[in-house]
């Protein structure tokens, strides 16, 4: 196992839509092995997805207290409620910013053996399950922010938004 560098806001790979996994393998599991140790070496941290370390497909690790949980290919099949709060990424070390998400979300993944299941999430790890699927899309937390700004964690300085979106935005 390895500990993966994680791609910082701005790179290019974290805009782009992963593929979906086609084959269960070593590879796959090797991939997920990595994901988990590079998720387990950072501080505050509760999900990574494949993207933010430079693969490009559809695998994403995460643990929001109760124990790290692997998914692959996952699908949102429902979402309600709604709930305001904070959220940091990986990629954007030491920000954070105010993110409106579904309460509840009930989803549909694959596990390294490519057997499908069904999780539901409520709280912490639907809000964790949305913001992971989200980078699969190419989506990330600042095209979410609720209001103009960012925060950085330890100077509780304002960043402006705009300024972040210029480096992060989709390329066309």
């Amino acid at each position: 196992m390895a500990v993966k560098t994680i791609l910082p806001f701005g790179d290019p790979i974290l805009r782009k839509t992963a593929k979906p996994v086609t084959e269960f393998n070593d590879r796959l599991g090797k991939l997920l092995d990595d994901m988990t140790e590079t998720l387990y070496a950072k501080e505050g941290r509760a999900g990574l997805a494949a993207p933010q370390v430079g693969f490009l497909r559809r695998v994403i690790v995460m643990d929001c207290g109760d124990g790290l949980i692997e998914l692959i290919n996952p699908e949102i099949l429902e979402l309600d409620g709604e709930q305001i709060g904070p959220e940091a990424c990986l990629s954007f070390p030491g920000y954070s910013g105010i993110v409106k998400r579904a309460q509840y979300v009930k989803i549909q993944s694959a596990n390294r053996a490519g057997k499908t299941f069904t999780l539901e999430g409520e709280g912490f790890l639907a809000r964790c399950i949305q913001h992971e699927i989200d980078h699969l899309n190419g989506v990330l937390f600042v095209d979410r922010i609720d209001g103009d700004k960012l925060y950085h964690d330890q100077t509780k300085r304002k960043v402006n938004l705009m300024d972040v979106w210029q480096l992060t935005k989709k390329q066309g």
